[in-house]
């Protein structure tokens, strides 16, 4: 579904993407790994058009799409939940949500709404309260259902757990996996690694910007290198 070849990424002078390459099979899990300033949120931001690479290309659904704006990339099906949540938080939950269908011009609309509430119960139960309003898992909560409310084929998420309460996290990843289960498939980055891994079918590790290691979820779990360097627990 996905494939980004040889991708190189800049902020100003500074390189933070070094040759990237990394795939996305249909109604996968993909988790990228890494430490703090690794590239992990860059990645997702070049993934989905808000940082142009330098060098590289970027391929959707066997179609060229490196270089294509943020709103070009969510009609052809790519949304991201970026880091932060990023709300409205001067609009009301309603409005957030339908902000999340703005591009749509089907009439399906009303009938995804209806879903995603049914999902998120307690977006129904606030649904006329500011968006700043709500708790940080709420929050997430909110972020989530507005790119789902995009119809995405490809859902981007970053650092999705961050902030949040254990038992707020186990929801989350929960929801994630629901997602995914519906026929979407997902790009994850996140800190709590052993959670991301537990969900994924796939892995990738980001070091300073360069893929340093990658296979299947479970091997990755299981690897003492990782677990040791990613997931806080040395191999005996």
């Amino acid at each position: 579904m996905l494939k980004v070849s040889c991708i190189h990424a800049f902020y100003g002078n500074i390189q933070v993407l070094k040759n990237i390459d990394l795939q996305v099979e249909e109604g996968s899990i993909v988790t990228i790994l890494g430490a703090n300033g690794a590239g992990k949120t860059t990645t997702m931001k070049t993934v989905a058009g808000l940082l142009k690479p330098q060098q590289g290309k970027i391929e959707f659904l066997g179609e060229d799409v490196t270089g294509l704006r943020p709103d070009q990339l969510l009609r052809k099906g790519i949304a991201l939940v970026p880091e932060g949540r990023q709300i409205l938080a001067g609009m009301t939950v309603m409005e957030n949500l339908e902000m999340g269908a703005y591009h749509r011009k089907d009439n399906e609309i009303g009938q995804d709404l209806e879903k995603v509430l049914e999902r998120f119960p307690i977006l129904k139960e606030r649904e006329k309260q500011l968006g700043g309003t709500l708790s940080g898992g709420q929050q997430q909560m909110l972020a989530i259902a507005r790119a789902i409310l995009s119809r995405p084929k490809l859902l981007l998420l970053d650092e999705p757990s961050m902030g949040l309460a254990p038992l707020i996290v186990a929801d989350i990843f929960k929801i994630i996996k629901e997602i995914n289960e519906t026929g979407t498939t997902v790009l994850l980055v996140e800190q709590n690694a052993r959670q991301a891994l537990k969900i994924s079918d796939y892995g990738y590790v980001l070091e300073i910007g360069k893929i340093v290691a990658d296979g299947k979820a479970q091997d990755l779990l299981n690897d003492p290198r990782i677990m040791e360097a990613y997931l806080g627990r040395k191999s005996s």
